[in-house]
């Protein structure tokens, strides 16, 4: 078999197949392979002979299939261009491509997700296949690189392979070439009407309830979630019905140890936070690098919320309790991935 993966690449196949015939007529003169020419023959037994000719078959196909496959990756290549020059595609009133999303953005955010971050997807199956529901998550990490690989998360490891549209904060919309990649990916102003319109149309959306004091408090503090605000996700949740889905997310928090906050660059600069890190701005840009940690994204037991009144979004101490539940539900899901990780990255 080993001579079998050499012939395509020669032509020692014609020449095998000379000496098989020679054999033959040998064999039916008697005697023939007793003569000065068996020695060329002896070497090359029959079952090499049958191997070798039927061998280059099974191969010979592979090199138009891949041809195939490149022509239609550059067919599709090039008609996602015509319809990009052309404007023949969809936006929502948000401002969400979808087309773009599936075809660029998610391109661009897998190699992040699957190699450098080697993201885990636990209780993938919590997250409803159809219909309406609030992902409600813990913040961190610095930048705000956990919430990209949650919505990740949620396109590359769904059955359905359903669409996250993330709740983010003003400044997102505000900064030059973000405010236009957040709404083309489906990010959405941090409000209760938006939130509320999406759920009602029977989209996902996911919120960080932290907020900047969940990605910008110091590393000392990893992992310990911050305030969940007053509970407006869970009246938001509420008025459409829509199940409330916990999320805890690990790995993010040491992508940027944050070992102290420059205020007054923060209030030059108009940010809610300054960082410095171990490695920021002391090497510049490449400081700017996140560390390689390992990801874990795990997905809670869906806490329904229809079955409550119609009033019960007004009630504060419901709306109180239900948050509480929901945190402590993210915080105790947190400390059990952290006993059981290995390693901060492996």
């Amino acid at each position: 078999m080993a001579d079998a993966k050499v012939i395509p690449f020669g032509d020692e196949p014609r020449s095998r197949r000379g000496a098989g015939s020679a054999r033959a007529g040998a064999h039916k003169r008697g005697g023939a392979r007793k003569s000065g020419s068996a020695g060329a023959l002896a070497p090359v037994p029959q079952q090499r002979t049958a191997s070798a000719e039927d061998g280059p078959q099974e191969p010979a196909e592979q090199p138009q299939e891949q041809g195939d496959g490149w022509e239609r990756r550059i067919a599709g290549g090039l008609a996602f261009l015509r319809r990009r020059l052309t404007g023949d595609y969809e936006v929502d009133e948000f401002g969400y491509d979808e087309e773009l999303t599936d075809q660029v953005l998610m391109s661009m955010l897998r190699p992040l997700y699957e190699k450098y971050f080697r993201v885990e997807v636990k209780g993938i199956e919590n997250v409803p296949a159809e219909g309406g529901a609030l992902i409600v998550a813990n913040h961190s990490g610095t930048l705000p690189l956990d919430g990209l690989m949650l919505q990740a998360a949620v396109h590359d490891e769904h059955p359905a392979g359903r669409h996250l549209r993330l709740l983010a904060a003003d400044l997102v919309f505000v900064l030059p070439v973000v405010n236009e990649l957040a709404r083309k990916a489906g990010h959405t102003l941090a409000c209760a009407e938006d939130a509320q319109a999406l759920l009602e149309r029977g989209e996902l959306v996911g919120v960080m309830p932290e907020g900047f004091k969940g990605i910008g408090k110091p590393f000392s503090e990893r992992y310990k979630l911050q305030r969940f605000g007053r509970g407006g996700f869970v009246s938001t949740a509420m008025r459409a019905g829509a199940p409330i889905v916990p999320c805890s997310i690990v790995g993010a928090e040491e992508i940027y140890p944050m070992v102290g906050n420059s205020r007054t660059l923060a209030r030059v600069l108009g940010l809610p936070y300054f960082p410095i890190t171990p490695t920021f701005p002391w090497l510049g840009p490449l400081g700017a690098v996140p560390l390689p940690t390992k990801w874990t994204i795990q997905f809670g037991e869906p806490i329904e919320t229809k079955d409550y009144p119609a009033d019960a979004a007004e009630d504060p101490m419901l709306m109180f309790n239900l948050t509480d539940q929901v945190r402590e539900q993210i915080q105790h899901t947190l400390y059990k991935l952290l006993v059981q990780r290995r390693s901060v990255f492996f």
